[in-house]
């Protein structure tokens, strides 16, 4: 009987191990497929944003800031879109820390255009869901441009607290 006993728990134990592994397997294809999703996101939101600026008739449809703008600072805020978004999928598929994003973007934000596009979008970021990473970074770099607008100090590196691991 305690043969039994010990071959049935045996199997048991195996058959529980042959689930994990297949689960640990699921899981790591559920995380590649996330990436590959994303990328694919990325890709075919740079594909858009280059019609935009390659079609100036285009552009004007994403013209959804909260004053009006001449053709070249759209096409400005259009290629800022595009340098905070790929930093953010970078953020999201983990090549970079959210301490990394914070450096970047406090580095980007030292272009007058950079910031001009970034008030002019806040009604839109306004409109995303709380509780997103992309909310979140969101509040961030409106802390962050507070802060360097607020500072007196030349050396902008030192400005804000980088977020912690």
């Amino acid at each position: 009987m305690t043969a039994g006993a010990a071959a049935a728990m045996a199997a048991q134990r195996q058959a529980l191990e042959v689930l994990r592994t297949r689960l640990e397997r699921l899981e790591r294809t559920a995380h590649s497929q996330k990436h590959t999703d994303l990328a694919n996101q990325q890709r075919l939101h740079w594909e858009l944003l280059s019609k935009a600026l390659d079609d100036p008739e285009l552009a004007e449809v994403l013209d959804l800031f909260e004053a009006p703008v001449s053709a070249k600072q759209r096409r400005q805020y259009i290629y800022a879109n595009a340098l905070y978004t790929n930093a953010l999928f970078y953020y999201r598929i983990g090549n970079i820390s959210r301490e990394e994003f914070f450096g970047y973007i406090r580095g980007i934000l030292q272009n007058p255009v950079v910031r001009e596009y970034w008030h002019a979008t806040s009604h839109q970021r306004a409109t995303i869901a709380d509780g997103s990473d992309e909310a979140e970074l969101g509040r961030m770099v409106d802390d962050l441009l507070t802060q360097l607008e607020e500072s007196d100090t030349e050396e902008w590196w030192v400005v804000g607290e980088p977020p912690s691991a």
